[in-house]
């Protein structure tokens, strides 16, 4: 089980990963009874639950106000036969884990007591091995808030236990029991708590919201829509005002729909990235963020690219944008070679986009440099991904990928040939009539040719020595070489663009 730690501190609760007592006494004699959802587990199991089930059938969505109308009991015995997940990997909060194995070292009655369905909280303990007895809901009876304390006051008694718990909803438990336990709570329930109830211990190892949000919105990877601006470039348009205010623009929505995408594929693939020894750490996977908060953000970045897009006159491309960029989270990724295709295509299709935008369009030079181009990057992110499944030595199909390691030399092989396929097409541009009615000095541009190519190069090395990122735009975005090429290609378009010889 991995261990999170956050060095957030979100108002008026203490620092991530610490352990505070009141000085208020607690009785060790009483039995700790433990919250699940948001207590035990960083996460709601019923929200993950939910969208699980409706990703994996969509008739379920028709089916939920039915249950509903049966009560919240139903729904979650529906969902929990359905939801599928590896108990192995949830979230667990480490603080609290360290915490309750201190108190069962020392002798203590431990029991997990939750509103999510036994079936849930049976494999929890069972995994964790803490508990000595299980109370969930089951039946018709949903054991939360006023109903989870008096089902405890009938168990143990009025004041004849301790509990954790995590929201508002725990206040009536807390009402009812000899001292409380305050887990990853807001800052409104943590104050509330202290002058409500009897608080022995405030543990707290959550991030700030804010801080989860933008780190799940991705926006280290907005670099890659500044694709949308070498329309104008590539057609040595550098003052026109008007083009590169549509080329931005245009841009910005991209980085909106991108985030948007982003927030929606993070949810679908929590189960893999739970296993996956780094992307664990994302926002929704840690639990550091609610996928309640993907759910509603996401439709609002999208709807806000697409009112960009057509206010600058590139709806129809933005539209094809978010369509292949869902098909690909939710399908195409798992297709071998369609998925690394349908990567390029979406590199390309944001230069289609600023081109719409700034009214140049892609030529068939610039099409067909950017595919190869493209392609090659797409096959080192799927590369880079392999050879991490083969350092770990499992010789296994990568979770939502169409690959095994065994393919990892033919797709190093693809990569490479479609990098000198780029650098010929580029050196069959420079050439062209059209980079010779575009430019006073097109010769100049010869020096594209070897700066792209030792650039790709470049990514192919890193990759091989296992130091790629999982996308390579990114990874040039804070490598030192790459600057300095990118620097020279600036240099080079600027030469061939000067209105003086040379």
């Amino acid at each position: 089980m991995s261990i999170f730690r956050n060095d957030g501190i979100e108002a008026g609760i203490p620092a991530a990963d610490t352990q505070i007592s009141t000085g208020i006494a607690e009785n060790q004699d009483l039995p700790l009874c433990v919250d699940m959802d948001g207590t035990l587990l960083r996460i709601d199991t019923l929200h993950e639950a939910v969208f699980f089930a409706v990703l994996t059938d969509w008739r379920v969505a028709f089916h939920l106000p039915i249950w509903i109308a049966d009560g919240k009991a139903r729904v979650k015995q529906e969902l929990a036969r359905r939801w599928t997940f590896d108990v192995v990997t949830l979230p667990y909060n480490p603080t609290l884990l360290e915490y309750l194995r201190t108190q069962r070292a020392a002798g203590r009655r431990l029991v997990l007591c939750t509103a999510a369905h036994r079936d849930i909280a049976d494999r929890v303990a069972q995994h964790l091995g803490l508990f000595d007895e299980v109370i969930a809901t089951e039946g018709t009876v949903n054991l939360r808030g006023a109903a989870k304390a008096e089902l405890l006051c009938r168990r143990f008694g009025r004041n004849g236990f301790v509990y954790a718990g995590n929201d508002a909803t725990d206040h009536a438990v807390w009402d009812c029991a000899a001292a409380a336990v305050v887990v990853n709570a807001s800052a409104a329930v943590c104050r509330t708590a202290q002058a409500r109830h009897p608080v022995t211990t405030v543990l707290n190892e959550r991030s700030g919201m804010v801080r989860a949000t933008l780190r799940a919105m991705r926006p280290y990877q907005w670099v890659k829509n500044a694709l949308c601006l070498i329309p104008p470039i590539a057609a040595a348009d550098f003052t026109n005002a008007g083009a590169w205010a549509g080329a931005l623009i245009i841009a910005l929505a991209f980085c909106l729909a991108a985030s948007g995408i982003y927030l929606l594929n993070d949810i679908s693939d929590l189960a893999a990235d739970r296993a996956h020894p780094r992307k664990l750490r994302r926002p929704f996977a840690s639990g550091d963020l609610p996928i309640t908060v993907g759910v509603i953000l996401s439709p609002v970045l999208l709807l806000a690219a697409l009112a960009l897009a057509w206010a600058d006159g590139a709806l129809i491309v933005l539209v094809l944008y978010l369509a292949l960029s869902l098909s690909y989270s939710m399908w195409l990724k798992e297709l071998p070679l369609i998925d690394v295709f349908v990567l390029a295509g979406l590199y390309t299709i944001r230069l289609f986009g600023g081109g719409d935008a700034s009214g140049h369009l892609v030529s068939q030079w610039l099409l067909g440099f950017s595919s190869f181009l493209f392609l090659s990057l797409a096959l080192i992110k799927r590369v880079s991904e392999l050879q991490r499944l083969a350092a770990s030595g499992e010789n296994r199909r990568a979770m939502r990928r169409g690959y095994v390691v065994e393919d990892l030399a033919m797709l190093q092989m693809f990569g490479c040939a479609a990098t000198f396929a780029s650098a010929i097409v580029l050196s069959l541009y420079v050439q062209s009539d059209t980079a010779l009615q575009a430019y006073r000095h097109p010769n100049v541009l010869w020096s594209t040719m070897p700066l792209l190519l030792f650039w790709q190069c470049w990514l192919w090395l890193a990759t091989g020595r296992g130091q790629m990122h999982d996308d390579p735009i990114v990874y040039a975005a804070r490598d030192r070489v790459s600057w300095i090429i990118f620097a020279c290609l600036v240099g080079v378009f600027g030469g061939a663009w000067l209105p003086f010889a040379l």
